[in-house]
């Protein structure tokens, strides 16, 4: 007995000792900066980044979406699964210990008995009670249970990692759908006034056509103008409540349950930007950590497929006790050792097929693991790009509403006077109308160029 504890012990240690779980290489080098210009300070995580835009509104709604989300909910539910599959595959690390008892009553029923029956036609009936504690071990010879264990413990890292990407997915999408309603608002506003203005010029020409200073042409096209206005409007209204919709499901509600306060659109504002350099990439962004996390398990899964290739040693010890009387039940103690080997001889290339199956899901998992890296660069740079062009754009079209106000208040004036004809003020409506509208869509571009660089980079920074 005492050579067989002495051998369960030793396979004990060899089970617990393993390597650690290595960081999968991508064989990619980052480059060492971004191409498009940017503050070069050291970047600080902000898990908060959607407070850097200033907007309480914003931050109800933040909120709303993390308690309210169905898509979120989900996503937790799966790290629970993992988290059991991880308790699940470290079982298999220590023995497993079973209690059983049992009752048995046996009674010939008539005849003159039965070999395999302890009664007889002399014994009306055969009582039996016995209990035993069982414990089984599979020696980890080839660290298949190891590697099983670390695979459903990156597998438990990748859930949380997705749980963490599809939180960031919702709260850019709860930000991005904000934006939009409070632009739409706001060109709905300014479609509004366009329209009302549209309206006075159209009284001003009917005014001097019915004193014959102007013609029925003028007449027909400035009220062709205010037709079109009046066309844009409820196509403004239906967008911004079609925004609505889309952010009420994104906080898990209808639209009716959905409350928006009345927050002007010029309120919210960007912050300043800092991206870091690339390496940090690896480690910001969840659904690369996902990726690798993924990579490193089926490495592991490759490990099990190996081990299922080889022989199992499988030890056993119970202990037990029976009788006939139940007082008597613990008097006739007994134990069993116990010791198995079973080895896979032929299964019609299975388990070989079984380890290149693993093999080939590594195989996958590392080229989607180099496309997350390399996505995750290119989302960066088209946010840093997006961000230098819209800026450049914002300072000169700032100049060109300015200078189609100008125009129009002259023209319009002008006109007024006798001094100008129909075709100049609507030429200089047509381009205020249009530089207003699009002062608003690049205000809104830029916005929504801030929150896809804080999701292309993992979740946030402050910038220094």
């Amino acid at each position: 007995m005492k050579p067989r504890l002495s051998l369960l012990t030793v396979c004990l240690l060899l089970s617990a000792c393993g390597s650690p779980v290595q960081r999968p290489d991508s064989g990619l080098q980052p480059p060492a900066t971004w191409q498009s210009p940017h503050d070069t300070s050291v970047a600080r995580t902000d898990p908060q980044w959607w407070k850097q835009f200033g907007s309480p509104e914003l931050d109800r709604l933040i909120e709303q979406a993390r308690l309210g989300s169905f898509d979120l909910a989900a996503a937790v539910a799966r790290v629970r699964q993992a988290r059991a599959g991880t308790v699940i595959a470290g079982g298999s690390q220590l023995p497993e210990v079973k209690a059983g008892a049992n009752a048995n009553r046996q009674k010939l029923l008539r005849g003159n008995g039965y070999s395999q029956l302890d009664a007889d036609s002399s014994n009306k009936a055969v009582d039996y009670f016995d209990a035993n504690l069982s414990a089984s071990y599979e020696i980890d010879f080839w660290g298949g249970k190891r590697a099983s264990r670390d695979s459903a413990q990156l597998a438990l890292q990748a859930s949380e990692f997705d749980r963490a990407t599809v939180e960031l997915t919702l709260l850019s999408g709860v930000a991005n759908t904000y934006a939009q309603a409070l632009s739409l608002r706001e060109q709905s506003r300014i479609a509004e006034l366009n329209l009302a203005n549209a309206q006075n010029v159209l009284k001003l020409v009917q005014t001097r056509y019915d004193s014959g200073s102007a013609t029925a042409l003028e007449l027909a096209q400035q009220k062709s103008l205010v037709a079109a206005q009046q066309r844009q409007l409820p196509l403004v209204q239906q967008q911004a409540r079609d925004a609505l919709i889309s952010l009420a499901a994104l906080l898990g509600r209808p639209v009716q349950e959905l409350q928006t306060g009345v927050e002007p659109f010029d309120r919210l504002h960007w912050p300043t930007i800092d991206a870091g350099v690339p390496s940090d990439l690896l480690s910001r962004r969840p659904d690369i950590a996902r990726a690798e996390a993924q990579l490193a398990a089926a490495e592991a899964d490759v490990k099990v497929a190996r081990a299922a290739m080889l022989p199992t040693v499988t030890l056993t010890a119970q202990l037990g006790s029976g009788a006939n009387q139940f007082d008597d039940i613990i008097r006739s103690p007994f134990y069993n050792l116990t010791a198995g080997l079973v080895a896979p001889i032929f299964n019609n290339g299975r388990l070989s097929a079984e380890r290149d199956k693993a093999k080939a899901r590594q195989e996958e998992l590392l080229e989607t693991y180099r496309g997350a890296i390399i996505n995750g660069f290119a989302d960066v740079e088209k946010a840093l790009n997006g961000i230098r062009g819209l800026d450049e754009q914002r300072q000169w079209q700032s100049e060109e509403l300015n200078q189609a106000q100008t125009a129009f208040d002259i023209a319009q004036r002008r006109y007024q006077a006798g001094a100008e004809d129909l075709l100049t003020v609507l030429e200089t409506q047509r381009t205020l109308y249009a530089a207003q509208d699009l002062n608003v869509q690049l205000r809104l571009s830029r916005l929504q160029a801030s929150i896809g660089l804080y999701k292309a980079l993992g979740g946030g920074w402050q910038a220094l």
